[in-house]
């Protein structure tokens, strides 16, 4: 605790320095005067709990000071010291509030005994200030949470009052970190927003699931908000706040019963970051698009995660990066409209990559294809913030498979066709669905085939698919009909004419002769 000592008499000033221990008594001196305007102009700056002040000093007197002081805030409190025990200036001295009148010469003892009344005072006035303080910011933190979940009913004019809610303007901000690898920066808002909040009048802060809620009041706070927004989009500054967090907002509303729709709109763009581009760290409430149920609608999900695994892994065998990213751009597209939650899209990718890991792996069997195990690809989406870094490691992860998998002997697009058709042929492999992988129409792919091969696309397929057949039946624990079956033939009879016409008999006589 300050205490400031005014006296116009130096060796006044002097003793009451030394005359009792002051830290024995929690003060410390922080500093002297020897005028009224002196010790006056001390008083507001300095702000001190206690003023020892002599009633009759020059140029203002010490009730003058105490007058002023008290006229412009100061709730400090004083004890007089005068060598004149009139009693007309000890009730004009009580009725400003102070504490002790004192006649010179001054009393040890009278004086110790005045100082730590006044300290106990104090003190006693800070337990009720940080109570009242405690009940304020619990009675606060609860309404606070009310109005953003739409029950602003019940809440007094007074209470807004009290409690600084009352603006003409309102909008709700929240901010989280921007991804994992960003540390929980030391930032103050207030500074942030270059505003004071004194009394809260600027913004409130509550804590809603884990997040840190802004309600700013005010034209001057909501203008500061847009324009460190301005400021951050055309000149981002690296290493500032805001490289560290993300932010939402909500619309402006302009009464209290309406902050939960401002509140609404930054709570379901928390949700959007997902979608987020790279180094975005604000959404606001103007950036929400209109979901669309029909865009991959639950009942179709299985169906969509097989035809998305398909394409891709007919894309990364044929080494199309162009379709590769079409196809990723679309998935994206898709996403961003889908009525999905964001654990619900994770899941989504998560079954796309590994039904491609899946069809790659039972199609390369013998080849070492670099898959990560299925437990590190879960975590490391299910861990991502962003859509753009799963979208980015599919693309990084499906490079990696083409280079691994690529005709090794590829000089022409023939080559790379009948290293797809060797890998492929358990499929359901039809020229017109082969020929848009590689970027050509089917007519003219079969006559460069023919022309190439020396044999059509069906009869190399069926001829592969024989051989295929030949060397499977070498196994005598598999049935005829599961041969065909992996030999890419649905259909059990016309497998066996399939094999007799290119082998001359049948695959139960070939099988004898082994």
């Amino acid at each position: 605790m300050k205490v400031l000592i005014a006296d116009d008499e130096s060796v006044v000033l002097e003793g009451l320095k030394y005359i009792i221990d002051w830290d024995a008594l929690g003060f410390s001196i922080c500093s002297q005067a020897s005028n009224g305007e002196e010790t006056l102009n001390k008083i507001l700056n300095l702000h001190p709990e206690l003023v020892l002040l002599d009633i009759r000093m020059p140029k203002l007197s010490g009730i003058e000071i105490i007058q002023t002081a008290r006229e412009k805030g100061f709730d400090g409190h004083f004890i007089i010291l005068s060598g004149y025990s009139d009693f007309t200036y000890a009730q004009t001295a009580i009725r400003y509030g102070v504490d002790f009148y004192l006649t010179k010469p001054i009393d040890e003892d009278e004086l110790i005994s005045a100082v730590t009344s006044v300290r106990n005072s104090i003190e006693e006035e800070r337990r009720e200030k940080d109570s009242f303080n405690r009940y304020r910011e619990n009675a606060l933190d609860t309404i606070l949470r009310n109005l953003m979940i739409g029950k602003a009913s019940g809440i007094s004019s007074a209470t807004q009052r009290d409690l600084h809610l009352s603006a003409e303007v309102y909008q709700v901000v929240i901010h989280e970190r921007y991804n994992q690898d960003s540390f929980q920066t030391l930032w103050n808002f207030a500074e942030l927003l270059r505003v004071t909040n004194q009394d809260h009048n600027s913004f409130d802060h509550v804590v809603m699931d884990k997040h840190d809620i802004f309600l700013l009041k005010g034209t001057f706070a909501a203008d500061r908000f847009d324009s460190l927004l301005h400021h951050y989009d055309v000149n981002p500054q690296k290493g500032s706040p805001l490289d560290s967090l993300f932010l939402t907002y909500g619309r402006k509303v302009y009464r209290l019963e309406d902050i939960c729709l401002s509140y609404q709109d930054a709570s379901r763009l928390l949700n959007r970051r997902f979608f987020c581009e790279p180094n975005q760290h604000v959404l606001g409430y103007g950036d929400l698009p209109p979901l669309d149920n029909s865009v991959l609608p639950r009942e179709s999900w299985n169906e969509k995660t097989m035809e998305y695994s398909r394409r891709l892994t007919d894309y990364i065998q044929t080494q199309n990066r162009t379709r590769i990213a079409e196809t990723l751009k679309e998935l994206e597209s898709n996403l961003y409209h889908t009525s999905m939650d964001i654990p619900e899209i994770k899941h989504y990718l998560i079954d796309i990559y590994l039904q491609v890991k899946q069809n790659l792996t039972h199609t390369y069997s013998n080849m070492d294809v670099p898959f990560s195990s299925n437990a590190t690809i879960i975590d490391f989406i299910e861990n991502q913030y962003y859509l753009y870094e799963i979208l980015q490691y599919f693309s990084e992860h499906f490079e990696i498979c083409m280079n691994a998998i690529g005709s090794p002997s590829s000089k022409t697009i023939i080559d790379d066709i009948l290293y797809y058709i060797n890998h492929n042929y358990r499929e359901n492999l039809k020229l017109e669905t082969i020929a848009p992988l590689f970027g050509y129409n089917s007519s003219y792919l079969g006559k460069i085939f023919t022309r190439e091969v020396g044999e059509t696309f069906n009869s190399y397929l069926d001829r592969i698919r024989i051989e295929r057949s030949q060397e499977l039946l070498r196994d005598r624990t598999l049935k005829v009909y599961e041969i065909a079956e992996k030999a890419g033939y649905k259909n059990v009879d016309y497998f066996h004419k399939k094999f007799k016409k290119l082998v001359g008999e049948s695959p139960a006589e070939y099988r004898k002769k082994l």
